[in-house]
């Protein structure tokens, strides 16, 4: 699916010979893990990072249920403060016990594009809090929102080593359905440049979307990276509040 996060940067293209000098990061910035620390990735049972996510609850992280689909809890598990993927030393790597996917999901672009992952250990990280249904003023067009990830920074280039973010607006439903007629507007926003540039790219897929201290959307899908007139498509976070509280809220013995 997608994405995740181009941070892009559209951008290192100027690695491959074929951008100029200042080209190499469009949009995005290195992200501290101290700033952001219920940021995590996923790892395959190879520990190849795959999506993102984010901790809701000190053994609860919320992803994208394309990112879990298909996939037992053995094969899974969640790195969290670790800012930079090859510092091995760094944060902890959590396995996962349980996987919860929204019994409605088909595929992304048809909505329900959520899933939480139960950790066996609580992880010693503070959990951001999601919108709530009461939230619908953090998806106003024009909104500013910062997305994070370790995904790809450029469609066709390799993931990120660290850990990027970048801001970009949140634009009006009837952009997003003009651009994707399968666009689901009680499900999902989309945010971006019409102009592309700044975008999530494939690895961001799950990864957390953040305005005024609270979780408003995962990284989900969208037409390539960072390209004019085609922005990312995140889930609606405040949608889903009641489905998450039920999971997140309750002990692994509930589920």
């Amino acid at each position: 699916m997608r994405r995740l996060l181009v941070l892009v940067l559209s951008a290192m293209l100027a690695s491959t010979g074929t951008a100029a000098a200042n080209e190499q990061v469009v949009g995005g910035e290195r992200a501290s893990i101290q700033a952001n620390p219920w940021a995590v990735y996923l790892v395959d049972d190879r520990g190849t990072q795959f999506c993102g996510g984010t901790i809701v609850a000190p053994s609860k992280v919320l992803t994208a249920a394309h990112c879990a689909l298909g996939r037992s809890p053995k094969d899974v598990q969640v790195v969290a403060g670790r800012e930079d993927k090859q510092d091995r030393r760094a944060g902890v790597t959590a396995a996962v016990t349980k996987i919860w996917i929204h019994q409605q999901y088909v595929s992304a672009d048809e909505g329900e594009d959520i899933a939480v992952l139960t950790l066996k250990d609580a992880l010693p990280y503070e959990p951001l809090p999601f919108a709530e249904l009461s939230d619908r003023a953090l998806y106003q067009p024009g909104t500013m929102l910062r997305a994070l990830g370790w995904g790809r920074t450029s469609e066709n280039g390799r993931t990120s080593r660290f850990l990027m973010q970048a801001s970009v607006p949140v634009l009006p439903d009837e952009f997003c359905v003009d651009t994707y007629p399968q666009f689901v507007q009680a499900d999902m926003f989309c945010a971006g440049y019409e102009g592309g540039k700044v975008d999530t790219c494939q690895g961001d897929s799950g990864g957390p979307v953040v305005v005024d201290g609270k979780l408003v959307g995962v990284t989900s899908w969208g037409e390539g990276c960072a390209r004019r007139n085609k922005p990312g498509v995140y889930v609606r976070i405040s949608r889903y509040a009641r489905d998450l509280h039920s999971v997140v809220d309750a002990s692994p013995l509930d589920l």
